[in-house]
């Protein structure tokens, strides 16, 4: 039986080992058909977008014709003759920035030094060829001993296909993987402004007008293209999860999948990886994430697991939904419950403003992975998308997550107690609490500090998946934070069922803290809020008023 074998992205060495391989190589006809010269396709992380320019690489590599003629045997791709032509007929260059991690720039620059003498020592051949002048040598070894000017490694890339060139009398294939990893590193660590330029340079040297370039793919998370990355390029298509072209070749498809389990002999989780890994669309196609659904099948005796969540640190992620605002907490409630959310996407993020709106926080989370779009539509040119979690991995991701703002605020011990002391009815030792999480914790939710709304929702949030074992939250979300009604049903319905209405108060208001809290009772009596809890049989009905002037908190009970 063949193995699994999780995370080797050298397709030579997956092919030539006893490995599993998911075909995806009629890639390679796609590409070379495609009428681009220039190919962007972003995808979500660990989706075997580096597997496959390492596919391309060896499929098109003159270098290597002869010892990897049979890698393609049995392959979808060698039943396309015309295709199997173009096996070992270009030089080609193939460049990862998947580990372009730093911590400074001077770090960052560094590792571009580094990641092209390394690059031209792969192809140190070059410097016997009697094709190449002396001052292209000499050029070409300042490079690779990593003394080049600043000039010259912004001309990295291209130089190199030129050499390349002239060497082989035949264009480059141009293939660079994860070029947005050094853009979300610098945008992360504070080092943007510096690391645009460089990158911006080199990548657009290689690709704006290279006289040198046959076809070039490139991969990354997001299209990015108003970085000015891309501008100017007269000959590129962008082909994101949402393009219908190149949809089935990064992931796995439903008809893989089913070979993958029968192979596998895992009929009997079929409904698992389902409801664990599946849940992904892209351009029409359900698309299962194969990290994870590998891992689980190298691993399946533990269990499902989160895999493809735990294989990063998802920092950025923590921080936009950590930084949102009061629509965002109230989105995330919508997407813990199962419930879809409507929004506008855009597609070509600007990354130094990603924070600056809702609309781009929601389209980093699809491209990334973190959500996944039901439903599209175009209206009148902007694309409006339904949008859900996609399955129970990422929606542990979010819980996690949520929990863990909790803990940071207010150490897990008092948080547990917190939520305890609610459900069991202890409100005053619940009073205690909360008011005590709101005067030292007002700011961790809310950067102003003057907006209890985040407040609320993040304690909504935290109820939602800390006590959703034993409990049904449930709020009016429709009627507004000045009327916000929020009840907690029992799944055992002889504990105390809770309906808690909040209320804020302006502090310019002549209203006391007090007042308000008579209003917010007599409106659970008015309103008929225990109605619900009743007619589910929960016969000890607590109402709670929580009311908020500026930091100023006063819970009472009925």
């Amino acid at each position: 039986m063949k193995k699994i074998q999780v995370g080797t992205s050298d397709f030579k060495k997956l092919i030539e080992g006893n490995n599993y391989f998911v075909d995806k190589s009629l890639l390679i006809k796609e590409f070379i058909e495609n009428g681009a010269d220039i190919i962007l396709t972003p995808r979500p992380r660990r989706f075997g977008k580096t597997l496959n320019l390492s596919m391309l690489k060896y499929f098109f590599d003159i270098r290597t014709k002869e010892e990897t003629k049979d890698l393609f045997k049995g392959l979808k791709i060698e039943k396309e003759k015309e295709i199997m032509k173009l096996q070992g007929e270009y030089p080609v260059v193939f460049i990862t920035f998947k580990n372009v991690k730093y911590i400074s720039y001077e770090d960052f620059k560094d590792g571009i030094e580094f990641l092209l003498s390394s690059l031209y020592k792969e192809h140190d051949y070059l410097l016997q060829s009697d094709k190449l002048s002396e001052t292209d040598k000499k050029e070409y070894l300042e490079m690779m001993e990593r003394r080049a000017s600043i000039a010259s490694l912004s001309n990295g890339i291209s130089s190199l296909m030129g050499y390349m060139n002239k060497h082989y009398g035949r264009k480059v294939m141009l293939f660079i993987d994860e070029y947005d990893v050094p853009i979300q590193e610098g945008y992360l660590r504070g080092y943007y402004n510096e690391m645009i330029v460089l990158i911006r340079n080199l990548l657009t040297a290689a690709l704006k007008d290279n006289p040198y370039a046959e076809k070039s793919l490139i991969t990354g998370i997001l299209r990015v293209a108003k970085e000015s990355i891309f501008s100017g390029l007269n000959n590129l298509k962008v082909y994101s999860i949402l393009s219908f072209k190149f949809s089935d070749k990064f992931g796995f498809t439903e008809e893989e999948m089913k070979d993958l389990i029968e192979y596998y002999n895992l009929k009997d989780s079929t409904e698992g990886i389902k409801n664990w890994y599946n849940g992904y669309i892209f351009g029409g196609k359900v698309i299962y994430n194969p990290w994870s659904v590998l891992n689980y099948i190298d691993n399946n005796e533990e269990g499902f697991m989160p895999y493809w969540i735990n294989s990063s640190s998802n920092d950025l992620i923590k921080r936009l939904l950590l930084k949102g605002d009061k629509e965002i907490k109230l989105d995330l409630e919508y997407l813990i419950e199962g419930k879809s959310i409507n929004k506008v996407i855009d597609d070509t993020i600007v990354m130094a403003e990603v924070e600056d709106s809702n609309q781009n926080i929601w389209s980093f989370l699809l491209l990334s992975g973190y959500l996944k779009a039901v439903k599209t539509e175009l209206i009148r040119g902007r694309l409006n998308c339904e949008l859900q979690i996609p399955n129970e991995e990422v929606h542990i991701f979010y819980e996690n997550l949520i929990v863990k703002w909790f803990q940071e605020a207010m150490t897990n011990q008092k948080y547990e107690e917190m939520l305890s002391n609610l459900v069991t009815g202890d409100i005053e030792n619940f009073g205690y609490a909360f008011q005590e999480f709101v005067i030292n914790n007002l700011s961790y939710f809310d950067v102003s500090g003057k907006e209890p709304e985040k407040v609320y929702h993040a304690f909504v949030l935290g109820m939602l998946v800390s006590i959703s074992n034993t409990h049904k939250v449930k709020s009016n979300k429709e009627s507004g934070f000045g009327r916000y009604d929020v009840m907690i049903i029992p799944k055992d319905i002889s504990k105390p069922g809770i309906i808690i209405e909040f209320k804020k108060i302006n502090v310019l208001s002549k209203e006391t803290i007090e007042q308000g809290k008579v209003e917010a009772l007599k409106q659970i009596d008015k309103m008929k809020y225990d109605e619900e809890l009743i007619n589910c049989g929960v016969k000890d009905i607590i109402k709670i008023a929580i009311v908020f002037k500026g930091k100023e908190v006063m819970i009472s009970e009925s």
